[in-house]
């Protein structure tokens, strides 16, 4: 991945509303770009607030979005709020000219995402959604390798995302960790699906799915199985990818081997005379290998992108416009789930 660089010298100042659960990560990061400066925190906690004076000592801290957007000093918001908050945080960060890069979802229905984005038109201000996922380079990798000629015909896409937590107060599992692999499905195949078909449970007695298995078709008959919950025990981040010629898998917990390519595959030919027409399984044996992943922080990659965005008045390698058809697919399985699996078009 080469993203585009900005010219030497020029820095964008940032402002983060949520300093709680990931907020943390995006003032480390922000902290450490050389086009960036962080120069304001705003959370609801005084507590949180004390913490992010602690450790960067030159910022400024507010407990009122309002007051952050109102700063001469602020040209650009990273907002790392509750799902619930972000629709609204964003338009109100728009209105008041920032740029902003928001924790995904941007919103909980597809229809406040489009008017979102329409917004970002108008006032001429980068919006960027948080798929971090998709500024990883295992799936940057895992991408490169399924190219049509070594890859073959999509069979299948399968995602494993699960946990113990955290559990959120505002959304449900699959709003919660479920966007990762729809951009990820979504990015990987270059198109969004067609239908959802979802069940889902709540073991933990919430009043939210804390466990869902959701089917997405695509063209052709390329179906993508997710599977997410808060709460398994066994922390799994896999995504996989079976063709006709391979087998690709990313398992982003695996230092070692990031992304393993299975050169093997199984294609029907052509129909044989002598048996009633039965088509032949051509199957293609080969080795397993694993390609070189280049070391790097996805959400630097991700935030140094929406910088460079900025400066440069380019959009972003992942528009905004691309959560929409995420959004819209979330919607569909949460839709499928109420009706007892049946299949919700996207």
């Amino acid at each position: 991945m080469q993203p585009h660089r900005s010219q030497p010298g020029q820095r964008v100042r940032v402002g983060l509303v949520g300093f709680g659960y990931w907020g943390p990560n995006y003032a480390r990061v922000i902290n450490d770009l050389p086009t960036a400066e962080l120069t304001a925190v705003c959370d609801r906690s005084a507590d949180r607030l004390d913490l992010a004076r602690r450790r960067y000592r030159a910022i400024a801290t507010c407990t009122r979005a309002d007051d952050l957007l109102a700063r001469d000093d602020v040209d650009g918001v990273v907002i790392a709020t509750p799902a619930s908050t972000h629709a609204a945080l964003v338009r109100q960060a728009l209105e008041h000219g920032k740029h902003v890069l928001v924790e995904k979802p941007m919103a909980l229905d597809a229809d406040t995402a489009a008017a979102v984005c329409a917004l970002a038109d108008s006032v001429q201000r980068t919006l960027m959604v948080g798929y971090t996922f998709l500024y990883n380079a295992g799936v940057r990798t895992m991408k490169a390798h399924m190219g049509a000629a070594q890859f073959g015909q999509p069979y299948y896409l399968h995602a494993t995302r699960t946990n113990l937590g955290p559990i959120r107060d505002d959304v449900n599992a699959i709003w919660d960790l479920a966007p990762h692999d729809i951009a990820i499905f979504n990015y990987l195949l270059d198109e969004q699906p067609q239908w959802a078909s979802a069940i889902g449970t709540r073991v933990l007695r919430t009043n939210r799915d804390d466990i869902a298995f959701a089917t997405l078709g695509y063209s052709n008959g390329v179906v993508g199985n997710i599977h997410v919950s808060w709460a398994d025990p066994n922390k799994v981040r896999e995504v996989v990818a079976v063709g006709s010629r391979r087998r690709v898998v990313f398992n982003d917990l695996n230092d070692a081997e990031r992304v393993r390519v299975f050169e093997r595959g199984v294609s029907v030919g052509e129909a044989i005379a002598d048996s009633y027409g039965e088509f032949k399984l051509l199957v293609r044996d080969g080795d397993i290998i694993s390609p070189k992943v280049e070391p790097s922080e996805p959400l630097k990659n991700q935030c140094g992108d929406f910088v460079d965005a900025v400066i440069a008045g380019r959009p972003p390698m992942v528009p905004a416009r691309f959560g929409i058809a995420v959004v819209r697919t979330l919607a569909a399985i949460e839709a499928s789930i109420a009706a007892r699996g049946a299949a919700v078009e996207v």
